[in-house]
C-alpha cells in the first residue's frame, strides 16, 4: 500500500453504469423538453406522487419525484439512479433502461388505484 500525502486525493475510478445512468437523464432532460406534448397548464407539484413504488426485474424501488419541466413531464429518480418520466395523461415510461417492471405503461390514475403512488399528505 503506498502512502499517500494529505495534499494528494487518489481518485476513484466511475462505473460504468453510473456515467450511462447520469448520461441517460441528462439525455432525458433535453428529449423530456423537446418532444414530450403536454399543455403548460398541466403539471404542478400538487398533481403529481411524491413517491412511486415499482418492481423491476423483481427488485422493488422507490422512484422519487425529481423535477417537473414547463410542459408537464414529471422525472422520477431512484437512490440507484434509475429514472422515469410521466406526465397528468400520460403513461410512465423507463429511461435509459431496457427492462419495464410494473410501472412501464401505466398511467398515473392506474399507479394510485394499484398503491403504487404516494402522495404527500398537506
Amino acid at each position: 500500500m503506498a502512502d499517500v500525502a494529505s495534499w494528494q486525493i487518489p481518485r476513484v475510478k466511475a462505473h460504468g453504469v453510473a456515467r450511462a445512468a447520469f448520461a441517460s437523464f441528462v439525455l432525458l432532460q433535453f428529449y423530456a423538453i423537446n418532444n414530450f406534448q403536454a399543455n403548460a397548464d398541466d403539471g404542478t407539484f400538487d398533481d403529481f406522487p411524491f413517491l412511486i413504488h415499482c418492481e423491476i426485474s423483481g427488485l422493488h424501488r422507490a422512484f422519487y419525484l425529481s423535477t417537473i419541466s414547463p410542459d408537464g413531464v414529471a422525472v422520477y429518480i431512484s437512490p440507484d439512479r434509475q429514472a422515469g418520466t410521466i406526465t397528468i395523461r400520460g403513461k410512465a415510461e423507463p429511461v435509459g433502461v431496457d427492462g419495464s417492471g410494473n410501472c412501464a405503461g401505466k398511467t398515473l390514475e392506474q399507479l394510485r388505484s394499484t398503491d403504487q403512488a404516494y402522495d404527500l399528505q398537506h
